[in-house]
């Protein structure tokens, strides 16, 4: 499928025009599309948001009656979701949208400027390109790619067609947080040479069945599919639980963890890929239908400094005071992140020094910067949701190649890394506490993969490298360039 984009069909228009002009004598004006005028902040954008079931709703409301655009389309392979959806949009703008259930037609509307994305995660990054193809401006959910090509694919469209594409991490964009952010950048912690994510949130089973479940009759299935296989639904629910089944979703990583995976990488300042990856975890506590770990650990080396990721599915207490957030540790001191929009700075000795707080408007910040056509004005732009979602990915492939172990070989896998090890001591130490066995039970250890930050790739491993992408259904193609 191509996309004529906007610029192309406005010339054409123009063309046609001028045309008519000729043999009617009326002169017809040439109308530039809103997203194009730069610097116009008076023009009205034309939205549609994809996917609204779950967090699309908020894409609803950010944008409804907001920042001087107008949500003139709502878009879902279920259409069960229509109606709740035109009412939150026209209740916001006093205005009702149009409803489709197939994203191609809104691909094809030209008079669309922006395409908000939040489908389920491997949806991402080809209706991402398909809309910048169309000549529209993209707002896209985290993680933004379900594989670490996906992600760069969409960088380059963004890039190639001049698109301005926000990353759904919203953290970036409140004021909390970027002054903790700057706070741990700014060497008043001293030498930070650790970042740590915790997604310490509680998911419990998905249930188990035992054949294939009857797709409901409002959901086309075959759209939903998508870029992924289309396989029988064998899990209880088809939307959400899809997050724990790898050919749609990513774990907890993808999910909640990004979030705290971007503060972490943020943080530390990296702006690629790290020198090696190890992962290890398993599913723990209950027998479902869920295929991702709900436990899990990441051990990233950046050299000069490393990040380390927490996944607790399972009751847990806090660390430092944070379940879902960040912990950056300095010479001088640490700094606590319990939520997107709040730091806590303690001293060595843990006395608290400071606190920060405040939130912000993560879709104004992209409308101004569609207005503006910079990309640099973007808090979240694209470059940086690939580059946090691929540590996601890169962790998950290490998990993915592991094998079965007992857990006195975990200990082995780390050498002399203190914080690797004691990591995994409390991970232990959580799972006794939800009556898990540890002393003889397994935990799957992932392959140590060493990584070429400049192509993206793993060094000397083409088993891994396959997993940096996936195969495509026809007519679904995530191109491998653009």
């Amino acid at each position: 499928m191509r996309f004529v984009n906007r610029r192309e069909f406005l010339h054409e228009s123009a063309l046609w025009s001028a045309a008519v002009a000729a043999v009617s004598g009326l002169r017809v004006p040439f109308v530039e599309s809103a997203a194009e005028k730069a610097g116009d902040v008076n023009s009205q954008l034309r939205v549609a948001v994809i996917g609204v079931k779950g967090r699309g709703r908020d894409h609803l409301t950010g944008f409804a009656g907001k920042h001087n655009c107008l949500v003139t389309t709502v878009c879902d392979v279920d259409t069960a979701f229509a109606d709740p959806a035109i009412k939150i949009v026209e209740k916001a703008q006093g205005k009702a949208p149009k409803f489709e259930q197939d994203l191609r037609k809104v691909m094809e509307d030209k008079n669309i400027d922006i395409v908000s994305i939040a489908t389920p995660n491997h949806w991402h990054a080809l209706a991402a390109i398909w809309a910048m193809q169309a000549g529209k401006d993209v707002y896209v959910e985290k993680p933004v790619s379900h594989n670490v090509s996906e992600g760069r694919r969409i960088v380059e469209a963004a890039r190639k067609y001049n698109k301005i594409c926000q990353t759904g991490t919203q953290s970036r964009t409140n004021a909390g947080m970027r002054q903790s952010i700057d706070y741990v950048r700014s060497g008043k912690l001293g030498k930070v040479t650790l970042a740590r994510g915790l997604c310490y949130k509680p998911r419990g089973s998905i249930g188990k069945v035992t054949g294939e479940q009857p797709i409901p009759g409002t959901i086309d299935y075959d759209l939903w599919c998508g870029p992924a296989p289309k396989k029988p639904l064998t899990r209880k629910n088809l939307h959400y639980d899809w997050h724990w089944t790898w050919d749609y979703g990513n774990g907890d990583l993808g999910n909640q963890g990004i979030h705290e995976m971007d503060k972490a990488r943020w943080g530390l300042g990296k702006n690629e890929m790290p020198k090696s990856v190890l992962s290890l975890g398993g599913r723990f506590g209950y027998v479902d239908d869920g295929e991702t770990a709900n436990t899990q650990l990441c051990f990233f080396d950046y050299g000069d400094s490393q990040l380390i990721f927490e996944v607790r599915g399972l009751p847990t207490k806090d660390l430092l005071g944070a379940k879902v957030g960040n912990i950056f540790y300095g010479s001088e001191g640490y700094l606590v992140c319990p939520s997107y929009d709040t730091g806590v700075v303690f001293s060595a000795k843990g006395e608290k020094l400071e606190t920060f707080k405040g939130g912000g408007d993560h879709y104004g910040n992209f409308v101004t910067s569609v207005r503006s056509r910079k990309h640099a004005d973007l808090n979240a732009d694209i470059v940086e949701g690939h580059l946090s979602s691929a540590l996601c990915h890169l962790g998950n492939v290490s998990y993915q190649l592991g094998t079965q172990a007992p857990f006195t070989a975990g200990s082995k896998a780390f050498g002399d890394n203190k914080e690797a090890f004691e990591t995994y001591q409390r991970m232990q130490e959580h799972l006794k506490d939800n009556q898990t066995p540890v002393e003889n039970g397994q935990v799957r250890v992932g392959r140590k993969l060493n990584i070429n930050p400049t192509t993206e790739t793993f060094v000397n491993d083409a088993q891994a490298d396959k997993l940096l992408t996936r195969e495509y259904r026809k007519g679904f193609e995530v191109p491998a360039k653009l």
